[in-house]
């Protein structure tokens, strides 16, 4: 099975993915897991390399090679002789481009990449994401401002409006949202 939780920077992606994952191996499953941009390779460290500076061409590069990075997620990844397969941030890393342009390039990825069985947005409130990153980075990258978390949202959540999107209450416990996800799996 196919897992993708995606949604804003400190909405908690990567934290309910972990949670999942120790679900799954508690019921003696397997799984692998892959976040992106991912540090285990080129692409992937060039990629968060970028997030963290400043300037059109950052913001350009750290794009392309996220975009990167996941496709070579999906090539090596996604037909993995495991029970699921858990990606985290996927089609969403799109709404980071700008408008209309975020629109192209989720379509493109649609189409040309695998969709999940289940895909999960976790959408959480710029305010509170923006409290979560404060609490919880020494680095910030490019697009964790207050401002620039609420242009984000706005693009990521036209997207998640789309019939393949389960979206979940972002600002809730992680308890719940971890439970929402997991009846979602029938797990």
């Amino acid at each position: 099975m196919f897992i993708v939780i995606d949604g804003l920077d400190g909405s908690g992606k990567s934290t309910q993915a972990e949670k999942l994952c120790d679900h799954i191996e508690s019921l003696g499953m397997t799984y692998v897991i892959r976040s992106h941009p991912s540090g285990d390779n080129y692409l992937g460290r060039k990629g968060r390399e970028y997030l963290l500076r400043q300037g059109s061409w950052a913001r350009i590069l750290a794009s392309a090679f996220y975009m990167l990075d996941v496709i070579r997620s999906v090539l090596y990844y996604r037909w993995s002789k495991v029970d699921f397969v858990v990606f985290v941030r996927y089609l969403m890393g799109t709404g980071y481009l700008p408008s209309p342009l975020h629109r192209i390039a989720y379509m493109v990825f649609k189409i040309t990449m695998p969709n999940g069985d289940h895909m999960f947005f976790i959408d959480v409130t710029p305010e509170e994401a923006h409290r979560r990153i404060e609490e919880n980075r020494d680095e910030k990258e490019m697009f964790e401002s207050l401002e620039r978390l609420t242009k984000v949202r706005g693009r990521v959540l036209e997207l998640a409006q789309r019939r393949e999107w389960t979206i979940i209450d972002g600002d809730q416990s992680l308890e719940a949202i971890q439970s929402e996800i997991r009846g979602h799996l029938g797990l």
